[in-house]
Protein backbone atom coordinates (compact mmCIF):
# COMPACT_ATOMS: atom_id res chain seq x y z
CA UNK A 1 0.00 0.00 0.00
CA UNK A 2 1.16 3.52 -0.78
CA UNK A 3 0.24 6.70 1.06
CA UNK A 4 0.23 10.10 -0.57
CA UNK A 5 2.75 12.57 0.93
CA UNK A 6 2.99 16.07 -0.55
CA UNK A 7 1.56 14.86 -3.85
CA UNK A 8 3.75 11.77 -4.16
CA UNK A 9 3.22 8.16 -3.19
CA UNK A 10 5.34 6.47 -0.51
CA UNK A 11 5.13 2.83 0.54
CA UNK A 12 3.37 2.57 3.89
CA UNK A 13 5.87 0.02 5.22
CA UNK A 14 8.81 2.33 4.43
CA UNK A 15 7.00 5.34 5.94
CA UNK A 16 6.36 3.40 9.18
CA UNK A 17 10.01 2.28 9.29
CA UNK A 18 11.20 5.88 8.80
CA UNK A 19 8.95 7.14 11.62
CA UNK A 20 10.14 4.41 13.99
CA UNK A 21 13.79 5.13 13.20
CA UNK A 22 13.25 8.88 13.62
CA UNK A 23 12.01 8.11 17.15
CA UNK A 24 15.07 5.92 17.74
CA UNK A 25 17.40 8.76 16.66
CA UNK A 26 15.50 11.21 18.85
CA UNK A 27 15.91 8.92 21.85
CA UNK A 28 19.58 8.32 21.00
CA UNK A 29 20.37 11.95 21.86
CA UNK A 30 18.76 11.62 25.29
CA UNK A 31 20.55 8.34 25.89
CA UNK A 32 23.88 9.83 24.78
CA UNK A 33 23.46 12.87 27.05
CA UNK A 34 22.61 10.71 30.07
CA UNK A 35 25.57 8.42 29.34
CA UNK A 36 28.01 11.27 28.74
CA UNK A 37 27.03 13.15 31.91
CA UNK A 38 26.46 10.15 34.18
CA UNK A 39 22.69 10.17 34.29
CA UNK A 40 22.24 13.92 34.57
CA UNK A 41 21.08 16.55 32.09
CA UNK A 42 22.19 19.49 34.27
CA UNK A 43 25.02 20.31 31.89
CA UNK A 44 22.41 22.31 29.96
CA UNK A 45 21.19 25.70 31.24
CA UNK A 46 17.71 25.92 32.67
CA UNK A 47 15.15 25.93 29.83
CA UNK A 48 14.05 29.44 28.97
CA UNK A 49 11.47 30.86 26.59
CA UNK A 50 14.03 30.64 23.75
CA UNK A 51 14.50 26.87 24.40
CA UNK A 52 18.27 27.33 24.89
CA UNK A 53 18.34 24.74 27.63
CA UNK A 54 15.87 22.23 26.25
CA UNK A 55 17.27 18.98 24.87
CA UNK A 56 14.38 18.16 22.57
CA UNK A 57 15.25 20.73 19.84
CA UNK A 58 18.74 19.22 19.62
CA UNK A 59 17.29 15.70 19.50
CA UNK A 60 14.79 16.76 16.84
CA UNK A 61 17.52 18.29 14.69
CA UNK A 62 19.77 15.23 15.00
CA UNK A 63 16.85 12.93 14.18
CA UNK A 64 15.89 14.92 11.07
CA UNK A 65 19.49 15.07 9.83
CA UNK A 66 20.00 11.31 10.32
CA UNK A 67 16.78 10.41 8.51
CA UNK A 68 17.80 12.64 5.61
CA UNK A 69 21.23 11.00 5.44
CA UNK A 70 19.68 7.52 5.38
CA UNK A 71 17.40 8.72 2.61
CA UNK A 72 20.41 10.11 0.74
CA UNK A 73 22.07 6.70 0.73
CA UNK A 74 18.98 4.92 -0.59
CA UNK A 75 18.05 3.28 2.69
CA UNK A 76 14.40 4.26 2.37
CA UNK A 77 14.22 3.32 -1.30
CA UNK A 78 11.95 0.51 -2.46
CA UNK A 79 14.43 -0.03 -5.31
CA UNK A 80 17.40 -0.72 -3.06
CA UNK A 81 19.06 -3.92 -4.33
CA UNK A 82 22.21 -3.99 -2.21
CA UNK A 83 22.93 -7.14 -0.23
CA UNK A 84 23.48 -7.30 3.53
CA UNK A 85 27.09 -6.07 3.41
CA UNK A 86 26.13 -3.24 1.04
CA UNK A 87 23.27 -2.19 3.33
CA UNK A 88 25.60 -2.20 6.36
CA UNK A 89 28.11 -0.04 4.47
CA UNK A 90 25.39 2.42 3.49
CA UNK A 91 24.17 2.65 7.08
CA UNK A 92 27.71 3.29 8.33
CA UNK A 93 28.33 6.02 5.74
CA UNK A 94 24.92 7.60 6.37
CA UNK A 95 25.45 7.75 10.13
CA UNK A 96 28.97 9.13 9.66
CA UNK A 97 27.58 11.84 7.39
CA UNK A 98 24.84 12.57 9.94
CA UNK A 99 27.49 12.98 12.65
CA UNK A 100 29.46 15.46 10.51
CA UNK A 101 26.41 17.46 9.40
CA UNK A 102 24.86 17.56 12.89
CA UNK A 103 28.19 18.60 14.44
CA UNK A 104 28.50 21.43 11.92
CA UNK A 105 24.94 22.60 12.59
CA UNK A 106 25.39 22.53 16.36
CA UNK A 107 28.59 24.57 15.90
CA UNK A 108 26.94 27.09 13.56
CA UNK A 109 23.91 27.51 15.85
CA UNK A 110 25.38 28.29 19.31
CA UNK A 111 21.99 28.13 21.00
CA UNK A 112 21.84 24.44 20.13
CA UNK A 113 25.31 23.57 21.44
CA UNK A 114 25.44 20.05 22.82
CA UNK A 115 29.07 18.92 22.59
CA UNK A 116 30.93 16.58 20.23
CA UNK A 117 30.92 13.81 22.81
CA UNK A 118 27.15 13.70 22.98
CA UNK A 119 26.83 13.84 19.17
CA UNK A 120 29.37 11.05 18.77
CA UNK A 121 27.58 8.81 21.28
CA UNK A 122 24.24 9.64 19.65
CA UNK A 123 25.66 8.65 16.25
CA UNK A 124 26.91 5.35 17.67
CA UNK A 125 23.49 4.77 19.21
CA UNK A 126 21.84 5.63 15.92
CA UNK A 127 23.97 3.08 14.05
CA UNK A 128 23.12 0.34 16.53
CA UNK A 129 19.48 1.46 16.55
CA UNK A 130 19.16 1.20 12.76
CA UNK A 131 20.65 -2.30 12.72
CA UNK A 132 18.38 -3.47 15.54
CA UNK A 133 15.23 -1.73 14.30
CA UNK A 134 15.58 -3.13 10.78
CA UNK A 135 16.28 -6.64 12.05
CA UNK A 136 13.19 -6.55 14.30
CA UNK A 137 11.02 -4.84 11.69
CA UNK A 138 11.82 -7.44 9.02
CA UNK A 139 11.01 -10.31 11.39
CA UNK A 140 8.03 -8.98 13.34
CA UNK A 141 6.16 -6.97 10.71
CA UNK A 142 4.47 -8.89 7.94
CA UNK A 143 4.88 -6.72 4.84
CA UNK A 144 1.59 -8.08 3.47
CA UNK A 145 -0.16 -6.04 6.18
CA UNK A 146 0.89 -2.90 4.27
CA UNK A 147 -0.09 -4.21 0.85
CA UNK A 148 -3.26 -2.99 -0.80
CA UNK A 149 -5.59 -5.82 -1.92
CA UNK A 150 -6.36 -5.24 -5.58
CA UNK A 151 -8.81 -6.84 -8.01
CA UNK A 152 -8.06 -6.47 -11.72
CA UNK A 153 -11.09 -6.09 -14.00
CA UNK A 154 -9.85 -7.58 -17.25
CA UNK A 155 -7.73 -10.59 -18.18
CA UNK A 156 -6.47 -9.73 -21.66
CA UNK A 157 -3.24 -8.26 -22.97
CA UNK A 158 -3.56 -5.06 -20.92
CA UNK A 159 -4.15 -6.95 -17.67
CA UNK A 160 -1.16 -9.18 -18.46
CA UNK A 161 1.13 -6.15 -18.03
CA UNK A 162 0.19 -6.17 -14.33
CA UNK A 163 0.46 -9.95 -14.00
CA UNK A 164 3.92 -9.86 -15.59
CA UNK A 165 5.45 -7.31 -13.22
CA UNK A 166 8.61 -9.00 -11.99
CA UNK A 167 10.54 -6.39 -10.04
CA UNK A 168 9.96 -6.70 -6.30
CA UNK A 169 9.92 -2.92 -5.98
CA UNK A 170 7.06 -2.67 -8.50
CA UNK A 171 4.96 -5.24 -6.59
CA UNK A 172 5.77 -4.05 -3.09
CA UNK A 173 2.68 -1.93 -2.55
CA UNK A 174 -0.13 -4.27 -3.58
CA UNK A 175 -1.38 -7.83 -3.69
CA UNK A 176 -3.46 -8.98 -6.66
CA UNK A 177 -6.44 -10.98 -5.41
CA UNK A 178 -7.33 -12.09 -8.94
CA UNK A 179 -8.42 -11.13 -12.46
CA UNK A 180 -12.05 -10.86 -13.54
CA UNK A 181 -12.36 -11.46 -17.32
CA UNK A 182 -14.27 -8.81 -19.26
CA UNK A 183 -16.99 -10.06 -21.66
CA UNK A 184 -15.67 -11.06 -25.11
CA UNK A 185 -12.02 -10.54 -24.12
CA UNK A 186 -9.28 -12.91 -25.29
CA UNK A 187 -7.58 -14.31 -22.18
CA UNK A 188 -3.87 -13.61 -21.68
CA UNK A 189 -3.63 -14.25 -17.92
CA UNK A 190 -2.95 -17.65 -16.35
CA UNK A 191 -6.25 -19.44 -15.74
CA UNK A 192 -5.31 -20.16 -12.11
CA UNK A 193 -5.54 -16.42 -11.37
CA UNK A 194 -8.99 -15.90 -12.90
CA UNK A 195 -12.05 -15.17 -10.77
CA UNK A 196 -15.70 -15.44 -11.77
CA UNK A 197 -18.21 -13.17 -10.07
CA UNK A 198 -21.28 -15.28 -9.27
CA UNK A 199 -23.01 -12.22 -7.92
CA UNK A 200 -22.12 -8.57 -8.42
CA UNK A 201 -18.63 -7.12 -8.62
CA UNK A 202 -19.11 -5.27 -5.33
CA UNK A 203 -20.07 -8.55 -3.61
CA UNK A 204 -16.86 -10.11 -4.90
CA UNK A 205 -14.85 -7.19 -3.54
CA UNK A 206 -16.48 -7.48 -0.14
CA UNK A 207 -15.95 -11.24 -0.03
CA UNK A 208 -12.19 -10.92 -0.60
CA UNK A 209 -11.66 -7.66 1.30
CA UNK A 210 -10.64 -5.82 -1.88
CA UNK A 211 -9.60 -2.18 -1.41
CA UNK A 212 -9.22 -1.24 -5.07
CA UNK A 213 -10.48 -2.32 -8.49
CA UNK A 214 -8.11 -1.64 -11.39
CA UNK A 215 -9.83 -1.36 -14.77
CA UNK A 216 -7.59 -3.07 -17.32
CA UNK A 217 -9.79 -3.89 -20.32
CA UNK A 218 -8.41 -4.30 -23.84
CA UNK A 219 -11.46 -2.61 -25.35
CA UNK A 220 -13.64 -0.31 -23.26
CA UNK A 221 -16.01 0.47 -26.08
CA UNK A 222 -17.98 -2.69 -25.46
CA UNK A 223 -19.22 -4.15 -22.21
CA UNK A 224 -17.84 -1.41 -19.96
CA UNK A 225 -19.38 -2.13 -16.51
CA UNK A 226 -20.40 1.41 -15.56
CA UNK A 227 -23.04 0.47 -12.99
CA UNK A 228 -20.85 -2.23 -11.41
CA UNK A 229 -17.91 0.12 -10.99
CA UNK A 230 -20.15 2.88 -9.69
CA UNK A 231 -21.52 0.52 -7.04
CA UNK A 232 -17.95 -0.31 -6.02
CA UNK A 233 -17.17 3.39 -5.58
CA UNK A 234 -20.33 3.92 -3.53
CA UNK A 235 -19.36 0.95 -1.35
CA UNK A 236 -15.99 2.54 -0.56
CA UNK A 237 -13.87 0.53 -2.99
CA UNK A 238 -11.47 2.66 -5.04
CA UNK A 239 -11.66 2.32 -8.82
CA UNK A 240 -8.48 3.15 -10.72
CA UNK A 241 -7.54 3.26 -14.38
CA UNK A 242 -4.67 0.92 -15.26
CA UNK A 243 -2.20 3.56 -16.42
CA UNK A 244 -2.69 5.58 -13.23
CA UNK A 245 -2.28 2.44 -11.13
CA UNK A 246 0.97 1.44 -12.86
CA UNK A 247 2.28 5.01 -12.66
CA UNK A 248 1.65 5.05 -8.92
CA UNK A 249 3.14 1.62 -8.22
CA UNK A 250 6.16 1.61 -10.55
CA UNK A 251 7.16 5.28 -10.58
CA UNK A 252 7.10 5.43 -14.38
CA UNK A 253 4.68 5.96 -17.26
CA UNK A 254 4.22 2.76 -19.27
CA UNK A 255 4.71 3.57 -22.95
CA UNK A 256 3.32 0.26 -24.20
CA UNK A 257 -0.20 1.14 -23.01
CA UNK A 258 -0.01 4.93 -22.99
CA UNK A 259 -2.65 6.93 -24.84
CA UNK A 260 -2.82 10.71 -25.49
CA UNK A 261 -6.14 11.10 -23.65
CA UNK A 262 -4.56 9.98 -20.39
CA UNK A 263 -1.85 12.61 -20.75
CA UNK A 264 -4.35 15.32 -21.67
CA UNK A 265 -6.89 14.69 -18.91
CA UNK A 266 -4.62 13.29 -16.18
CA UNK A 267 -3.34 15.22 -13.19
CA UNK A 268 0.07 16.85 -13.19
CA UNK A 269 2.05 18.91 -15.72
CA UNK A 270 1.92 21.99 -13.48
CA UNK A 271 3.85 24.90 -15.01
CA UNK A 272 2.58 27.95 -13.12
CA UNK A 273 4.70 30.98 -12.25
CA UNK A 274 5.24 29.83 -8.64
CA UNK A 275 6.61 26.47 -9.82
CA UNK A 276 8.99 28.15 -12.27
CA UNK A 277 10.15 30.59 -9.58
CA UNK A 278 10.75 27.82 -7.01
CA UNK A 279 12.64 25.74 -9.55
CA UNK A 280 14.90 28.65 -10.51
CA UNK A 281 15.53 29.55 -6.86
CA UNK A 282 16.53 25.94 -6.14
CA UNK A 283 18.80 25.85 -9.21
CA UNK A 284 20.64 29.06 -8.30
CA UNK A 285 21.07 28.30 -4.61
CA UNK A 286 22.15 24.67 -5.19
CA UNK A 287 24.57 25.62 -7.99
CA UNK A 288 26.24 28.33 -5.91
CA UNK A 289 26.58 26.06 -2.87
CA UNK A 290 28.06 23.20 -4.91
CA UNK A 291 30.44 25.57 -6.71
CA UNK A 292 31.64 26.97 -3.37
CA UNK A 293 32.35 23.44 -2.13
CA UNK A 294 33.64 21.89 -5.35
CA UNK A 295 35.96 24.53 -6.86
CA UNK A 296 39.16 22.93 -5.38
CA UNK A 297 38.20 19.59 -6.97
CA UNK A 298 37.49 21.34 -10.25
CA UNK A 299 40.98 22.91 -10.24
CA UNK A 300 42.59 19.55 -9.45
CA UNK A 301 40.59 17.87 -12.23
CA UNK A 302 41.69 20.49 -14.77
CA UNK A 303 45.33 20.05 -13.67
CA UNK A 304 45.10 16.24 -13.94
CA UNK A 305 43.72 16.47 -17.49
CA UNK A 306 46.56 18.82 -18.48
CA UNK A 307 49.21 16.54 -16.94
CA UNK A 308 47.91 13.46 -18.76
CA UNK A 309 47.24 14.97 -22.19
CA UNK A 310 49.61 17.93 -22.30
CA UNK A 311 49.09 21.59 -21.50
CA UNK A 312 47.83 22.35 -25.01
CA UNK A 313 45.01 19.85 -24.70
CA UNK A 314 41.55 21.29 -23.88
CA UNK A 315 40.22 20.80 -20.38
CA UNK A 316 36.54 21.27 -21.21
CA UNK A 317 34.46 19.35 -23.70
CA UNK A 318 31.68 21.37 -25.32
CA UNK A 319 28.82 19.61 -27.03
CA UNK A 320 25.46 20.63 -28.45
CA UNK A 321 22.54 19.17 -26.54
CA UNK A 322 18.76 19.59 -26.78
CA UNK A 323 17.20 21.66 -24.02
CA UNK A 324 13.85 23.15 -23.04
CA UNK A 325 11.26 23.02 -25.86
CA UNK A 326 13.82 21.45 -28.17
CA UNK A 327 16.16 24.47 -28.19
CA UNK A 328 19.84 23.45 -28.56
CA UNK A 329 22.51 24.69 -26.16
CA UNK A 330 26.20 24.06 -25.55
CA UNK A 331 26.75 21.69 -22.65
CA UNK A 332 30.10 21.76 -20.83
CA UNK A 333 31.90 18.86 -19.18
CA UNK A 334 35.43 18.08 -18.15
CA UNK A 335 36.93 16.17 -21.06
CA UNK A 336 37.06 12.46 -20.21
CA UNK A 337 37.83 11.06 -23.69
CA UNK A 338 40.62 11.47 -26.19
CA UNK A 339 40.55 14.67 -28.24
CA UNK A 340 39.79 12.66 -31.40
CA UNK A 341 37.14 10.47 -29.73
CA UNK A 342 34.43 11.37 -32.27
CA UNK A 343 36.40 11.68 -35.47
CA UNK A 344 34.00 9.09 -36.96
CA UNK A 345 30.85 10.91 -35.78
CA UNK A 346 28.53 10.77 -32.76
CA UNK A 347 28.51 7.45 -30.89
CA UNK A 348 26.76 6.06 -27.82
CA UNK A 349 29.05 5.71 -24.81
CA UNK A 350 29.56 2.05 -23.94
CA UNK A 351 30.96 -0.08 -21.15
CA UNK A 352 34.75 -0.35 -21.28
CA UNK A 353 34.93 2.43 -23.89
CA UNK A 354 38.53 2.56 -25.14
CA UNK A 355 38.19 6.27 -25.95
CA UNK A 356 38.10 7.14 -22.23
CA UNK A 357 41.38 8.39 -20.74
CA UNK A 358 42.75 7.26 -17.37
CA UNK A 359 41.83 10.55 -15.73
CA UNK A 360 38.50 10.42 -17.56
CA UNK A 361 37.67 6.99 -16.14
CA UNK A 362 38.22 8.28 -12.62
CA UNK A 363 36.31 11.56 -12.94
CA UNK A 364 33.41 9.71 -14.56
CA UNK A 365 33.33 7.24 -11.68
CA UNK A 366 33.05 10.01 -9.09
CA UNK A 367 30.98 12.32 -11.35
CA UNK A 368 33.54 15.14 -11.35
CA UNK A 369 33.20 15.40 -15.14
CA UNK A 370 29.70 16.84 -14.68
CA UNK A 371 30.71 19.81 -12.50
CA UNK A 372 31.15 22.38 -15.35
CA UNK A 373 27.44 21.95 -16.04
CA UNK A 374 26.88 24.11 -12.97
CA UNK A 375 27.63 27.01 -15.33
CA UNK A 376 24.85 25.76 -17.62
CA UNK A 377 22.55 25.81 -14.59
CA UNK A 378 23.54 29.36 -13.65
CA UNK A 379 22.92 30.47 -17.25
CA UNK A 380 19.41 29.00 -17.11
CA UNK A 381 20.05 26.41 -19.83
CA UNK A 382 19.69 23.51 -17.39
CA UNK A 383 18.13 22.74 -14.03
CA UNK A 384 19.64 20.76 -11.20
CA UNK A 385 16.89 18.16 -11.60
CA UNK A 386 15.39 17.04 -14.89
CA UNK A 387 15.80 14.58 -17.77
CA UNK A 388 19.38 14.26 -18.97
CA UNK A 389 19.94 16.27 -22.21
CA UNK A 390 20.71 14.27 -25.35
CA UNK A 391 22.55 15.18 -28.52
CA UNK A 392 20.48 16.48 -31.48
CA UNK A 393 21.58 13.55 -33.64
CA UNK A 394 20.28 11.02 -31.10
CA UNK A 395 17.11 13.02 -30.38
CA UNK A 396 16.15 13.09 -34.06
CA UNK A 397 16.69 9.36 -34.33
CA UNK A 398 14.92 8.46 -31.07
CA UNK A 399 11.95 10.79 -31.73
CA UNK A 400 11.21 8.87 -34.94
CA UNK A 401 11.27 5.47 -33.24
CA UNK A 402 9.98 6.11 -29.71
CA UNK A 403 6.52 7.64 -29.16
CA UNK A 404 6.24 10.66 -26.86
CA UNK A 405 10.02 11.14 -26.80
CA UNK A 406 9.86 14.89 -27.50
CA UNK A 407 7.57 15.39 -24.46
CA UNK A 408 10.63 15.07 -22.20
CA UNK A 409 11.74 18.47 -23.52
CA UNK A 410 8.78 20.25 -21.92
CA UNK A 411 10.99 20.83 -18.85
CA UNK A 412 14.62 21.90 -18.61
CA UNK A 413 17.20 19.11 -18.73
CA UNK A 414 18.98 18.42 -15.47
CA UNK A 415 22.26 17.42 -13.86
CA UNK A 416 20.44 14.60 -12.12
CA UNK A 417 16.95 13.18 -12.45
CA UNK A 418 14.39 10.55 -11.55
CA UNK A 419 15.51 8.27 -14.39
CA UNK A 420 19.12 8.40 -13.18
CA UNK A 421 18.02 7.20 -9.74
CA UNK A 422 15.72 4.44 -10.98
CA UNK A 423 17.52 3.08 -14.04
CA UNK A 424 21.20 2.24 -14.65
CA UNK A 425 23.36 4.06 -17.18
CA UNK A 426 21.76 3.86 -20.64
CA UNK A 427 23.69 3.57 -23.88
CA UNK A 428 21.23 2.19 -26.43
CA UNK A 429 17.84 2.84 -27.97
CA UNK A 430 16.20 0.32 -25.63
CA UNK A 431 17.77 2.05 -22.63
CA UNK A 432 16.49 5.38 -23.94
CA UNK A 433 12.96 3.92 -24.12
CA UNK A 434 13.15 2.58 -20.57
CA UNK A 435 14.50 5.85 -19.18
CA UNK A 436 11.86 7.84 -21.06
CA UNK A 437 9.17 6.15 -18.93
CA UNK A 438 10.79 7.57 -15.80
CA UNK A 439 11.39 10.95 -17.45
CA UNK A 440 7.70 11.21 -18.35
CA UNK A 441 6.80 10.39 -14.75
CA UNK A 442 9.01 13.27 -13.63
CA UNK A 443 7.63 15.66 -16.27
CA UNK A 444 4.11 14.84 -15.14
CA UNK A 445 4.70 14.93 -11.38
CA UNK A 446 7.56 17.36 -10.81
CA UNK A 447 7.26 19.59 -7.75
CA UNK A 448 9.75 21.40 -5.54
CA UNK A 449 9.58 18.65 -2.91
CA UNK A 450 10.09 15.96 -5.54
CA UNK A 451 13.17 17.86 -6.77
CA UNK A 452 14.54 18.05 -3.23
CA UNK A 453 13.95 14.32 -2.70
CA UNK A 454 15.83 13.53 -5.93
CA UNK A 455 18.72 15.80 -4.91
CA UNK A 456 19.03 14.08 -1.54
CA UNK A 457 18.96 10.60 -3.08
CA UNK A 458 21.57 11.61 -5.66
CA UNK A 459 24.13 11.40 -2.84
CA UNK A 460 24.07 7.61 -3.22
CA UNK A 461 24.96 7.98 -6.91
CA UNK A 462 27.81 10.40 -6.18
CA UNK A 463 29.38 8.76 -3.12
CA UNK A 464 28.96 5.13 -4.16
CA UNK A 465 29.50 5.57 -7.91
CA UNK A 466 26.12 4.01 -8.66
CA UNK A 467 25.43 3.78 -12.39
CA UNK A 468 28.69 5.46 -13.48
CA UNK A 469 30.29 4.44 -16.74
Amino acid sequence: MRIRVFGHYVYASIAVLAILEALVFFGAVYGAALLRFHGSLRFLPDPGPDLDGALWPRALLFSAVTVMCLLAFGLYSARQRARLLGIALRILLAVLMAFLVASALFYLIPNLWIGRGVVGLAAAGAFIGVIVSRSIFSRVVDEDVFKRRVLIYGAGRSAATIAELRRRADRRGFHVVGFVPAPGEALAVDSSRLMRAEGSLVDLCQSFDVAEVVVSMDDRRRGFPISELLNCRLAGVDVTEQLTFLERETGRVRLDILNPAWLIFGEGFRRNALRRLSARALDLSAALVVLALAWPFMLLTALAIKIEDGFRAPVLYRQRRVGLLGEPFELMKFRSMRVDAEKDGAQWARKGDTRVTRVGAFIRKVRLDELPQLLNVLRGQMSFVGPRPERPEFVAELAERIPYYVERHSVKPGLTGWAQLCYPYGSSEQDALEKLQYDLYYVKNNTLLFDLAILVQTAEVVFLGKGAR
